[in-house]
């Protein structure tokens, strides 16, 4: 039997984003492996039926002592379960990954970008100082890859055109890809309420939402905002005392992470995400496939997902009033909400189907 190594960044990544492929890869006849940084909902990586290794990785940051100890642990697994194929994804577990399977001796090393972050999108001089560093590890990462699998046309035209990686090793899926039988068309709320699923970072867009809510909520108290995510503790997080004005003044309704994500799709009539940079993101496939209406701003990842007036709208990144502009509109034009709903399934059927992702990575990692 084959093994298949996925070196994770994060548990929920596995089973949200990674559950459809492991199905896949066990059908095709694989043994699948994991190594994740902890046993947070644990379970959930156990009910995949896959065999894991916890190897504590430091998401944020860079402590020489702590990547060296996660790259010999890592090492060492790779040698211990003798992996056919690897898949890593994300900065750290591509960058490391690369290292210890060449160490290891495994010649089938694959990387997935799936978003370039913070580092990319901030001007502070830490963060131009970090992307110095990371486009250099990045490149040495996919010296040792065999190929490079981007979710996105313009962060494959980055790294290209920047020398980080050859186009003859490159290639582009469609997002994650989302599971239209888990995520199906829903049934609207009976009010007009705007939602957006988001950690609470700055690089997000949170603030565009938050004060387009506010203008929003001023001229029309009977629209509902809705926000989903997690208060963060890290350089790019927006302080609490921040997101708490616009919750004790009731201009949105904040609720943490959950697992019960489709039960906001369903309070939701159109589904909002103003970031400044993504891979695909999951969570506007999700809306599509609950037939929401999306309006996002006209950045990398985001553009993949809509056509303007289609299935919703692009806004100018930190525009608020043209964000106001766009609401407005679905709240003057509220019999539109289902016609561009209905839009935004057909369109998710036609790109974002997760078995056509998957048939589509599978054939670039060679698996048939």
């Amino acid at each position: 039997m084959k093994r298949i190594l996925l070196i994770s960044p994060k548990n929920r990544t596995v089973y949200n984003f990674r559950g459809d492929l492991i199905k896949d890869l066990q059908k095709k006849g694989f043994q699948v492996f994991v190594s994740i940084p902890d046993l947070t909902n644990i379970e959930k990586i156990e009910e995949l039926n896959v065999s894991y290794r916890v190897i504590k990785l430091s998401k944020h940051g860079l402590n020489f002592f702590d990547d060296l100890n996660y790259i010999l642990n890592l090492t060492k697994y790779i040698k211990e379960i003798k992996p056919d194929l690897i898949l890593a994804y994300t900065v750290k577990p591509i960058v490391y990954g690369s290292i210890s399977t060449r160490i290891s001796g495994v010649k089938n090393f694959y990387s997935m970008v799936e978003g370039l972050g913070f580092i990319f999108i901030s001007k502070s001089i830490k963060a131009k100082i970090l992307n110095v560093i990371i486009r250099y590890l990045y490149k040495l990462a996919f010296k040792l890859s065999k190929k490079i699998i981007f979710l996105n046309d313009d962060d494959l035209k980055l790294f290209t055109m920047s020398g980080i990686t050859k186009k003859e090793k490159s290639f582009v899926v469609n997002g994650a890809g989302v599971n239209l039988e888990k995520f199906k068309p829903l049934p609207y709320p009976e009010k007009i309420t705007f939602f957006m699923l988001s950690r609470l970072l700055k690089s997000k867009g949170v603030m565009q939402y938050l004060y387009a809510c506010e203008k929003i909520k001023r001229e029309y108290p009977q629209i509902e905002c809705i926000l989903l995510g997690k208060i963060e503790n890290m350089p790019d997080a927006i302080p609490e005392k921040e997101i708490m004005k616009f919750i004790e003044n009731g201009v949105v309704e904040l609720f943490g992470e959950t697992e019960n994500v489709i039960d906001f799709y369903k309070e939701s009539s159109v589904y909002v995400l103003t970031s400044y940079r993504e891979g695909v993101p999951r969570t506007v496939l999700e809306a599509m496939a609950c037939a929401r209406p999306i309006i996002v701003t006209d950045v990398p990842g985001c553009r993949e997902t809509l056509k303007e007036g289609y299935n919703g709208f692009f806004v100018p990144l930190n525009d608020v009033d043209k964000l106001v502009e766009k609401m407005e509109w679905f709240i003057k034009n509220e019999d539109k909400i289902q016609i561009l709903g209905k839009n935004s399934y057909e369109l998710c059927v036609e790109k974002f189907d997760v078995k056509k992702v998957n048939k589509s990575l599978l054939k670039i990692m060679q698996i048939d």
